[in-house]
């Protein structure tokens, strides 16, 4: 078990942590350098730095992007490996192999469909996916943890009573974290906390509806920002942009951290590993 394994695990075990998603190489480092102690990748911030959309790119593409961001910082990374890209268990037992390989700490596995009449993987269907992913960490020896992620909420079915009973079927299937991203109401993350004890719940917060003193009170262990960041970060750049182009003038780029402040901070993370 390389030692950014181990750390992710004791990471789990007490108190309340937040896992950024940084979406490429520049983000990471400086994420690290602010003293956060694990990342996760975002798969809309990975696809949107390639042109692309959510959920369009290749399993290539996101393999190669763990083995770049693992490769690069010292910290555990945790992978957001959408739906494993593969349908049946075995698929997604041979894709997360592949991605245990990369030198990830922790990986993600959904049960979206992205079809909008099913968005969701019949229920024993979506277990056995996360059994089958279990079974290939155990076999890869490598100890990455495995997160179980129930998306009705974000992608249409926000039905608390059925996202519990999905989190408690991935736990007992194998998960070591479970996550419903789009769960926004204290009472029903402090639900979830309650229903798959003593396991660690983590929640997504994209915007101001909660803190992490507020998260932690309720019992919550890890607490990311999917591509959130990224958004912030393409958010200052269009309105900049936008500005040159629609009035030609450039205020907003006078608002903005300076080339060696910039140099600075990158100065003073040093290089890691293959980077």
């Amino acid at each position: 078990m390389i030692p950014q394994v181990t750390e992710f695990r004791r990471l789990h075990e007490l108190g309340c942590f937040v896992i950024p998603n940084p979406w490429d190489i520049g983000s990471a480092r400086l994420l690290v350098n602010l003293g956060f102690p694990a990342l996760a990748t975002t798969s809309a911030g990975l696809a949107w730095s390639v042109g692309r959309r959510d959920n369009e790119i290749s399993l290539e593409v996101a393999l190669a992007h763990l083995r770049t961001i693992a490769a690069c910082v010292g910290v555990p990374v945790n992978a957001d490996f959408e739906d494993g890209f593969a349908t049946e268990p075995e698929g997604v037992a041979a894709n997360v192999t592949a991605a245990t390989a990369t030198g990830i700490a922790g990986v993600s596995i959904e049960d979206s469909t992205g079809d909008k009449a099913a968005p969701l993987h019949d229920f024993v269907l979506a277990a056995d996916r996360v059994r089958a992913a279990r079974r290939a960490i155990d076999e890869s020896g490598t100890g990455v943890l495995l997160t179980g992620r129930s998306e009705g909420f974000i992608a249409g079915r926000p039905d608390l009573a059925e996202t519990i009973r999905r989190l408690e079927a991935y736990a007992e299937a194998g998960a070591d974290c479970l996550y419903a991203p789009g769960v926004r109401s204290a009472a029903d993350v402090a639900a979830i906390v309650r229903a798959v004890a003593p396991k660690p719940v983590n929640v997504l917060v994209g915007g101001d509806y909660f803190s992490v003193a507020q998260l932690a009170e309720i019992g919550v262990r890890r607490i990311s920002v999917g591509g959130a960041l990224a958004r912030a970060a393409l958010t200052g750049f269009l309105n900049a942009a936008k500005e040159i182009a629609g009035q030609g003038t450039f205020t907003a780029l006078s608002r903005t951290i300076s080339v060696p402040e910039l140099n600075g901070l990158f100065s003073g993370i040093g290089r890691h590993g293959a980077c």
